[in-house]
């Protein structure tokens, strides 16, 4: 898999939990662990498709439409509800009208930003791809969902932060277009997970303090331990499960792993950067996206930022931003967060 095609196809779950059930799973959970690696990997080899040029009607009105593949894999499928129709009382259809909707409005009423390009990029959206697949995923012009095995993971729609950090991956490859290897991919993953958990906080209307920073809460299926895919807070402990494994991810540089899997570790050592923007946000308080979320958004918007940016010269650009948006003050609250983790 050449790195340029990898981060056009960004997927939730990463490789090493499908591998882990691919190793430890029942016979039915890792066939569609099987499948759904295949898939991804199949997504990846093919030529990236650049967004259609559909737009919204004016900045500010997000226009959505929701496709249901009815457990194939041809895409988009059947559309099943467009901008203004009411619900057809599909759960996951819903679910992912509603949730496009929450992420369009966070990005345009927090960071007047029109859509994932700036443009008024219309949001497509797939469900019911394929049978029991364990995964969502960002191809470069839409969403697409799958329905979960039921025993390990529940439907991809169920979780909002889940679909703001996959569209998230839009503005950022938008923006930046930073390379999905290494800590440059790091920083891809991390910032989907900043803006997908923003997205979260936003829409619950949580303060930094009151918020769980938990990346997919109620994707894991009963009877699986744990609170999620990710801790933003508390790196390596959103899940530790017979069939799953331990959450490997590093809370700081010490933790850093070096890898070839996972693209050199881009859903590992996402945690690094997670915890450094978790740790600005709470210090600095209120509602995360006006301060810390803000100064993340101005250093991904950055053209200065190149596309190989490693954790140091991302941390040395939001410390700058800090300052020039707000103050001394909120500069170094952003970086002590970074300096806790071991990057300054």
């Amino acid at each position: 898999m050449n790195h340029s095609s990898a981060k056009r196809y960004n997927s939730v779950i990463p490789p090493y939990i499908l591998n882990r059930i691919i190793e430890h799973g029942t016979e039915p959970q890792r066939n569609c662990a099987r499948q759904t690696l295949v898939h991804v990997n199949t997504l990846m080899a093919q030529p990236y498709a650049k967004p259609q040029k559909i737009t919204t009607a004016r900045a500010g009105q997000v226009e959505r439409d929701i496709y249901d593949a009815k457990n194939s894999t041809k895409l988009p499928g059947e559309s099943v509800r467009k901008e203004g129709q009411a619900s057809n009382g599909d759960v996951a259809v819903d679910e992912a009208y509603d949730y496009l909707g929450v992420t369009y409005d966070f990005f345009w009423q927090a960071y007047q930003r029109n859509s994932l390009d700036n443009k008024g990029l219309a949001l497509l959206g797939t469900v019911h791809y394929d049978k029991g697949y364990q995964n969502a995923f960002w191809n470069g012009q839409q969403m697409v969902f799958g329905d979960g095995d039921g025993e390990i993971f529940n439907r991809f729609t169920i979780a909002i932060d889940v679909v703001g950090h996959e569209l998230s991956h839009g503005v950022t490859e938008s923006e930046a277009g930073l390379d999905y290897n290494g800590q440059s991919g790091a920083l891809n993953e991390s910032l989907s997970d900043v803006f997908g958990s923003l997205v979260k906080q936003f829409h619950l209307k949580q303060t930094a303090d009151k918020a769980d920073w938990i990346i997919g809460e109620g994707l894991l299926a009963k009877g699986i331990h744990g609170t999620g895919l990710r801790s933003m807070s508390h790196p390596g402990t959103a899940y530790d499960d017979p069939l799953l494994g331990k959450d490997p991810q590093p809370a700081d540089m010490h933790g850093y792993v070096n890898t070839r899997d996972d693209n050199g570790g881009v859903h590992i050592n996402s945690g690094i950067p997670n915890r450094a923007f978790y740790l600005a946000a709470t210090q600095l308080g209120g509602n995360a996206w006006e301060r810390a979320g803000y100064v993340w958004y101005d250093t991904v918007c950055d053209k200065s930022l190149p596309k190989n940016a490693d954790f140091v010269t991302f941390a040395q650009l939001t410390v700058q931003h800090a300052g020039k948006r707000f103050d001394d003050t909120v500069a170094q609250a952003v970086r002590e967060a970074w300096e806790k983790v071991g990057v300054m």
